[in-house]
């Protein structure tokens, strides 16, 4: 695929975060140094892609290079910072320093910063990082000297009882999802920010479901991330395991549990990535901030994770907001999500379900912003140009007439309204948002990837290129600004799933080997 360029950046904290005071611990802090990949870009290959590597092969052509990690190395020992760990197959350095010792590293100020008013008060860094001359050129960004939040959980809860709610084995049977399938053999990773996973809810809701034997559940604390229950975050984890443990009981589930920083969101992407343990095929995030939140360095350092995914035969599926054309931006103007906007992973908006029976009756652009309840995103990137496989989809000029990638690529049932019955902290509810999508698509495709016998890794040149008889073409509706229309749209791009016939156009794009890695770059 092409690679996208991204648009200048502002330093994001100044502008959103009021400062309190400098920082005045002393407690040392770990910080995440995210390096360059050594290797070549090779020419676009065609669909299905095979992984450029296997997973323990990976770091010896597509990691960072020794000499960069020996050149940041010798920086870190110049100003007295310890490394704690260095994997080059990941491309990350691990560094640990005093306050003091780390403003003089990287020429910052760090203070005590406040969001919001009577929220919590975190540290943050004014201004970016710098680096010598001679050690810059290997750094993508160094991660973990702001602490605030970059993203949040796009789950919705109705404001009054829900006129009608679903289970997601009723989704899936109203999407068509491929029978004698339930996703058998693959592993499905979930990065989670916040929240807590309870057994028990999850054993018994599945078990409400006529599931009695459930996925296995496997949790991976990231930079110190724990399932912490207690939390409104809690609906967004059940929401997640619940959605695949219901439709893809055959798989196993990998949660990946990191704090909601930049460094946090980085490594629970790139750990999930490169996993020898649990090898997931898929990863589902339900998590994001608009685009113009997030600093220059550390929204590369996320496109270069998820460019390992993508890599590594890896599907990425991502929602893709909850407020409608504005991201919940107070300035009126278009936004789109991050990293839903990453052209690596599969955008995924929302829709209004309504059914007559077993069958669908309606299926609408998902906007409940009159009654506050809200709508899904989507819209055109502002840092990412337009990717070839949207070349003929007429995603509408940018900001500034910027062509930029278009968001969502594709949708499924997400407005509170018509959501999704789960079990969260011992209670049955009601949740929508597109939270409920990305784990509802990864299922999907999973099931896919049992019958195609291999991962669906970059699904983007397939699932813009097969006809339009395997989507539900929504074209009502509108998020705000952009409608819904024939064909793809910036609300709910090809529409919503109709699982057998994606399967088949799927298998009948799929030719010779696929399984062996690849002896070119990452793509």
């Amino acid at each position: 695929m092409n690679t996208p360029a991204a648009r200048p950046h502002r330093w994001p904290l100044a502008a959103d975060a009021q400062y309190l005071g400098p920082h005045d611990d002393t407690a040392p802090i770990d910080v995440t140094v995210v390096l360059r990949r050594k290797g070549i870009r090779p020419a676009p290959a065609a669909w299905p892609h095979p992984p450029a590597a296997r997973r323990e092969d990976f770091g010896t052509h597509w990691g960072a290079d020794a000499a960069d990690a020996e050149s940041v190395r010798g920086f870190a020992r110049t100003h007295g910072l310890q490394e704690t760990g260095c994997e080059l197959h990941r491309r990350v350095m691990h560094l640990r320093g005093a306050p003091q010792a780390l403003q003089q590293a990287f020429g910052v100020q760090l203070g005590r910063y406040q969001v919001s008013a009577g929220g919590p008060v975190m540290l943050g860094c004014h201004g970016k990082p710098q680096l010598p001359a001679d050690v810059a050129p290997a750094v993508i960004a160094v991660l973990g000297l702001d602490k605030r939040p970059v993203a949040r959980p796009h789950f919705r809860r109705a404001m009054a009882a829900a006129s009608t709610s679903y289970t997601p084995i009723q989704v899936g049977q109203l999407y068509d999802f491929p029978a004698n399938t339930d996703g058998s053999g693959q592993t499905l990773a979930v990065i989670e920010l916040g929240g807590g996973f309870t057994q028990a809810d999850f054993t018994q809701y599945l078990q409400g479901l006529g599931i009695n034997h459930p996925p296995t559940v496997t949790q991976v604390s990231v930079a110190g991330g724990t399932s912490q229950t207690g939390s409104d975050a809690d609906g967004e984890v059940m929401l997640d395991v619940e959605i695949i443990g219901a439709l893809a009981p055959g798989a196993a589930i990998a949660l990946y549990f990191a704090p909601n920083t930049d460094q946090g969101f980085y490594e629970a992407i790139s750990q999930a990535a490169h996993d020898t343990t649990n090898h997931p095929s898929i990863i589902s995030i339900s998590w994001g901030g608009p685009e113009d939140s997030w600093s220059a360095p550390s929204l590369a350092a996320m496109q270069s994770a998820l460019e390992d995914a993508v890599a590594l035969g890896v599907t990425v599926t991502v929602a893709c907001g909850d407020s409608g054309f504005t991201d919940g931006e107070s300035d009126g103007k278009p936004h789109v999500d991050f990293p839903a906007s990453s052209p690596y992973v599969l955008a995924c908006g929302g829709t209004k379900l309504t059914t007559n029976g077993s069958a669908i009756k309606s299926e609408t652009v998902w906007n409940e912003l009159a009654g506050n309840e809200g709508a899904t995103g989507g819209g055109v990137s502002a840092q990412f140009a337009r990717p070839s496989w949207q070349s003929s989809s007429k995603v509408p000029k940018g900001a500034k007439g910027f062509a930029g990638r278009g968001v969502p690529d594709v949708a499924g049932d997400a407005d509170p309204t018509t959501g999704y019955q789960v079990r969260v902290d011992g209670q049955d509810q009601v949740i929508g948002g597109t939270s409920a999508v990305a784990p509802l698509w990864a299922a999907l495709l999973a099931r896919c990837s049992q019958t195609l016998g291999h991962s669906l890794g970059d699904p983007h040149e397939a699932l813009y290129s097969i006809p339009a008889t395997a989507f539900h073409d929504i074209t009502k509706g509108n998020d705000g600004l952009f409608k819904a229309a024939k064909g793809w749209d910036a609300c709910t791009g090809r529409g919503s799933p109709k699982g057998q016939a994606l399967l088949n156009a799927l298998s009948s794009m799929t030719s010779g080997s696929v399984g062996a890695p690849a002896t070119t770059a990452p793509p």
